[in-house]
């Protein structure tokens, strides 16, 4: 069997991710309708998104961004309906937003099978993740990915089509072996398209909105859909297979 190049994202693909940001998006909008009587936990969760989403253009994916999305919301509010912006509110709110950086991480399912697996027949893993250093090796270091991609760990703050291109470069990759592995449409599945390797596209349980994008893309290479990670090694072993049948036949160059 050919060695493929499998490139994994972390958040929603290996490990849960958006529903922990739920939990505390919901802890937020409770504790807002205290102070903002007349607003709805929609209006301020809507509010929260909108700003959440324009400081990705300015800060990319770090941890800082979230909880400035909760006082930005917050005295967005305050304007609005003339309530005094209060220090030890603003503190409260900056606290509960790094409160979800201190989860400790929790896999999804058939994550080490499927790794152990894929490991085991021979490819080359490797994981590309959005986000800060600190708070993305807090968790490959809880679930001791290093076992699996041991140095090839790549993190990106901006994740899209020109940091996929560098690690491309780095590894030197054949992109007729290469693959890229994620649930976001926007950050793993187009700039995988754009750069003309295989993706396999896993949908979350729960998609944060920066991810729903419309694919506009042509794919040049394979593009899959499956429902889990236990079928990603059957996935790729079978378009070896077909493959390595259409070179025997002649019907590929």
């Amino acid at each position: 069997m050919q060695k493929q190049n499998i490139i994994f994202n972390l958040d929603d693909t290996l490990v849960y991710c958006n529903r922990y940001f739920n939990k505390v998006i919901g802890e937020f909008a409770d504790q807002m309708t205290i102070w903002f009587h007349t607003l709805t936990k929609e209006q301020i969760k809507q509010k929260q998104l909108e700003i959440d989403l324009e400081l990705i253009d300015e800060h990319g994916l770090t941890s800082d961004r979230f909880p400035e999305s909760f006082i930005g919301a917050y005295k967005y509010f305050c304007d609005l309906t003339g309530k005094e912006k209060v220090k030890h509110e603003i503190e409260f709110l900056r606290e509960l937003g790094f409160k979800v950086f201190n989860v400790p991480v929790e896999p999804l399912p058939y994550m080490n099978e499927t790794l152990q697996q894929l490991k085991k027949a021979g490819h080359e893993l490797y994981l590309h993740t959005g986000g800060d250093e600190e708070n993305q090796r807090r968790k490959i270091t809880q679930l001791e990915l290093t076992t699996y991609f041991e140095h090839r760990i790549f993190i990106s703050v901006h994740k899209d089509t020109t940091a996929l291109s560098d690690i491309l470069k780095t590894i030197d990759a054949d992109p007729k072996i290469t693959w890229m592995i994620g649930n976001s449409l926007r950050t793993d599945i187009i700039p995988a398209l754009e750069l003309n390797i295989n993706a396999i596209y896993i949908p979350a349980e729960v998609e944060w909105k920066y991810n729903e994008v419309e694919v506009k893309v042509e794919p040049k290479a394979a593009f899959l859909t499956l429902n889990s990670l236990q079928d990603v090694p059957t996935a790729i072993h079978k378009h070896i297979k077909e493959e390595g049948l259409n070179h025997s036949f002649g019907l590929v160059p």
